[in-house]
């Protein structure tokens, strides 16, 4: 009973705020770690080369794959209000129309569902993810490379990395009442 009077409330604005400068600033530093980890990994027989500098497409995968998880954990209404929130708020960083920015997160949604056939599970999606826009089947070994899929090893500690990327809403809703 305590928890419910010591929550602090939030609009969806804030909400939609917080979302887009906490999602921008993790990308921004964990991008780096991310990767170092692909460059060094193993899996590879020929180091991907990914530049620390080169997060974008990682970024549009971490919104899309968020975005996925917004209406499962707020009302409806709700969940629109911060999603249209957000997308304000990114396309007005990046220079382009709300419009612009919401086509951006739908074909992002879209390949992220397509390259993860038949699982539904977005974790995952993220990690095929990056493995296809960072053409990383280039650098694998002929097995994996012949049939076009992601080195298993590699798929599975890529996800453990990617549940860094995922919002904890639960928690989130432990501290913060949207109103």
């Amino acid at each position: 009973m305590l928890a419910l009077f010591g929550r602090k409330k939030l609009t969806d604005d804030k909400v939609a705020n917080l979302f887009v400068y906490t999602t921008i600033d993790a990308v921004e530093k964990g991008w780096p770690e991310v990767a170092g980890f692909i460059n060094d990994s193993p899996e590879f027989v020929q180091r991907p080369q990914v530049c620390d500098q080169d997060y974008g497409k990682f970024l549009m995968i971490v919104v899309a794959a968020n975005f996925n998880y917004i209406p499962k954990n707020f009302d409806e209404g709700h969940d629109k209000e911060i999603i249209n929130g957000a997308i304000a708020k990114f396309a007005d960083i990046f220079g382009l129309s709300s419009d612009e920015f919401k086509k951006k997160v739908s074909d992002y949604r879209s390949f992220l569902s397509r390259v993860n056939q038949p699982s539904k599970n977005t974790l995952y999606s993220m990690s095929r993810g990056i493995f296809h826009k960072y053409n990383l089947n280039d650098y694998q070994e002929d097995y994996f490379k012949s049939m076009k899929v992601p080195n298993p090893i590699f798929l599975k500690n890529m996800n453990e990395i990617m549940e860094n990327f995922l919002w904890d809403w639960d928690a989130f809703k432990d501290k913060y009442k949207v109103q």
